[in-house]
């Protein structure tokens, strides 16, 4: 069994741009690339890349800009970002690739089925809505998700935040997790990660997009996307995974499975890293034989 402490850590370019990368495991024909969202970086990975590691090569990223990654140009459009996935991964020489987003890294992935189909055999989006994808209208309507509209305002959301990093991210860590939680060094090493001006920039950036990823999402509307899409969540989270799977349908996905995992929130590979592991697996193998809406189990 592999354990954290031999995880591997290197810095690698993309398109430009150092990023830094963990990863685990050799490859055995299909890979992982493993895509952390906000406010996480790659350590939300940490007990997954492990597991996923023992029977293929996992690789988790800092997403440019935050934690040891560089800063990106002052953009945070998902499909800039989706288009410097492949140079990424041929740098990282991963092969059938297994595209893995969570919260705003799953925006990301799905930005590369439109942008980048050939980058990924399959993609899992986890724990997260797709901009002008349904259910998103009903979604940013949420009094509950009223970050969504502060983190977009310029600015300020930096000043007041910055100094109050901690305090201001246990609130979605205490309001979103499952039972198990997010324990204090998770916490901190989340917190580390954006401890820097730009890093904040660089989050609140990801949600000022919205309104473009938007637009671009509605424009490609409807044509076909035939990647196998697996939409994971937590059973501890509001509303009905089958709003999410209909509406991935309508947008054109042609193939999309779902599954959920017991007893688990928003932050599922930390929470719940056996159960998304075993899940993602079974996709990884299965993606082929299974028949557009069958539910993977």
């Amino acid at each position: 069994m592999i354990t954290t402490d031999q995880l591997r850590h290197g810095q690698v370019d993309m398109d430009g741009l150092g990023v830094h990368v963990v990863e685990a495991g050799a490859s055995s024909g299909t890979d992982f690339l493993l895509l952390h969202g906000w406010p996480e970086n790659w350590s939300l990975y940490e007990c997954l890349l492990p597991i996923l590691g023992v029977e293929t090569r996992a690789v988790a990223i800092d997403l440019p800009g935050v934690g040891e990654s560089n800063p990106p140009p002052s953009t945070g459009n998902k499909r800039w970002l989706a288009a410097r996935l492949p140079g990424l991964i041929r740098v990282l020489g991963l092969k059938n690739v297994t595209l893995v987003g969570h919260d705003i890294g799953g925006q990301i992935a799905y930005a590369a089925l439109r942008v980048c189909p050939e980058a990924a055999a399959r993609v899992v989006l986890m724990n997260i809505v797709i901009p002008g994808i349904d259910p998103w209208q009903e979604v940013v309507r949420n009094p509950h998700l009223w970050h969504f509209a502060f983190h977009a305002v310029p600015q300020l959301p930096e000043t007041l935040v910055f100094g109050h990093i901690a305090d201001y991210f246990d609130f979605f860590y205490d309001a979103l997790a499952g039972p198990r939680g997010v324990s204090a060094d998770e916490r901190a090493r989340f917190v580390a990660a954006y401890s820097q001006p730009t890093a904040l920039q660089t989050g609140f950036g990801w949600y000022r997009a919205y309104r473009k990823d938007e637009e671009e999402n509605r424009r490609d509307h409807g044509q076909p996307v035939r990647t196998p899409v697996l939409c994971l969540r937590g059973d501890r989270e509001t509303g009905a995974i089958t709003d999410y799977v209909e509406g991935l349908r309508h947008a054109g996905c042609v193939h999309v499975v779902h599954a959920v995992i017991p007893d688990c929130g928003h932050f599922a590979p930390l929470e719940q890293p056996n159960r998304v592991a075993a899940a993602l697996l079974r996709f990884a193998q299965a993606h082929d034989r299974a028949s557009p809406g069958e539910r993977v189990r």
